[in-house]
């Protein structure tokens, strides 16, 4: 998978850009805030409409604009697909191959991208809220079916949660029913899709770590359910039966906290190093080297569930590893995906192809170095 070029309009500081890119390595050189993360960002943008560093689309508009257009081809298997989002004041428009999409989960997986950037530590030692929405952007791409089930439960879930701030004399029981139904439905779904993604990622993530550890650290991956399951491996039946149970159980204490207690919105990630909580006790270098695990994993999981290695995303994590950690970086990147990289120098860049395109980024204008 290669993404062959990109035009924007009023994305960020780019009133209009349109860039051709190498397809095996693409470097983006410059000093910080010249507009470098912002070419990355883009790119996660128009592979999944969304991005990497905030929840608003206002943010990322040319200053004073109300309109924004980004757009590129993309090749899988000798195809080449145009991919475009457009927003206006009137919303957004998503199109492949210059058709409408009209629904979202229509458009995501496209055009795979693994986004690697210093905050991506954060998965291993920040918030749980962080963490699932790693899960949510990696399986969306993968799994068009858990994009869909994920935006139904949280549209049932606001709903639910909205409906448990009436008073307690006016809550109908039967209504209350057939939401929990809905979200039991739609949750249980999301939460069988994670297990499943779980296990596939610590069973590649294990290997690779290993092998960065050189031999010394085995690192396992446990998710954390707001459910006890009754069963060490449940199916989704039994997820459905366990969700449904615990969910009548906490009636009471929903009603008077008016959220909704259970479910995949309030479940975690944690990752061990030899049993060790690695984001509560690991060292920083141990934080670094299982995230870099992750990242390098995901990339062989999209392969195995499209066939086609993703597109990966580099924003000045280059200058965050040490020597050894670079090569092992690069050993496993090179001539597998098409990869795109910021950086402020080169000079930490060790054993760089000579096949590739070098950018030079200043005050948001590009020039193609040779």
């Amino acid at each position: 998978m290669k993404l062959k070029n990109i035009s924007l309009k009023n994305f960020r500081n780019y009133e209009q850009l349109s860039l051709d890119f190498h397809p095996n390595l693409n470097i983006f050189l410059g000093q910080n805030a010249q507009g470098k993360t912002n070419i990355l960002e883009s790119i996660y943008f128009l592979a999944l409409t969304r991005s990497h560093r905030t929840s608003s689309d206002k943010d990322l508009l040319s200053w004073r604009s109300d309109n924004m257009e980004v757009s590129g081809t993309v090749e899988k298997r000798n195809t080449n697909t145009p991919l475009e989002i457009i927003m206006s004041k009137q919303g957004r428009v998503t199109k492949v191959n210059h058709l409408r999409q009209q629904k979202v989960a229509d458009y995501i997986g496209q055009m795979n991208v693994i986004m690697f950037a210093p905050e991506d530590l954060s998965i291993i030692k920040g918030s749980p809220a962080i963490r699932r929405r790693f899960i949510d952007m990696e399986i969306g791409q993968i799994r068009p079916l858990y994009l869909y089930d994920s935006i139904r439960y949280n549209k049932i879930l606001k709903e639910r949660n909205a409906y448990l701030k009436f008073d307690q004399a006016n809550i109908d029981e039967t209504y209350l029913s057939v939401l929990d139904d809905q979200l039991i439905e739609y949750g249980s779904k999301m939460i069988e899709h994670r297990l499943n993604f779980i296990k596939e990622l610590e069973r590649i993530s294990q290997e690779l770590h290993s092998k960065l550890s050189h031999g010394l650290e085995n690192l396992t991956i446990n998710y954390k359910s707001s459910l006890k399951f009754s069963k060490a491996n449940p199916d989704l039946k039994t997820i459905e039966t366990d969700f449904h149970e615990q969910l009548i159980a906490l009636r009471s204490k929903e009603l008077y906290r008016h959220q909704t207690l259970l479910g995949p919105h309030r479940d975690d990630l944690e990752f061990f190093i030899n049993d060790i909580n690695v984001g509560d006790f690991g060292s920083q270098g141990q934080q670094r080297t299982t995230a870099l695990s992750i990242k390098l994993a995901e990339i062989d999981l999209v392969f195995e569930e499209t066939g086609e290695y993703p597109i990966l995303l580099l924003d000045d994590v280059m200058s965050e590893l040490d020597n050894t950690r670079q090569l092992d970086l690069l050993e496993a990147i090179i001539g597998k995906t098409q990869t795109f990289v910021t950086t402020t120098t080169l000079d930490h860049l060790q054993n760089l192809p000579t096949n590739m395109q070098i950018f030079q980024v200043e005050n948001g204008e590009i020039i193609e170095q040779n």
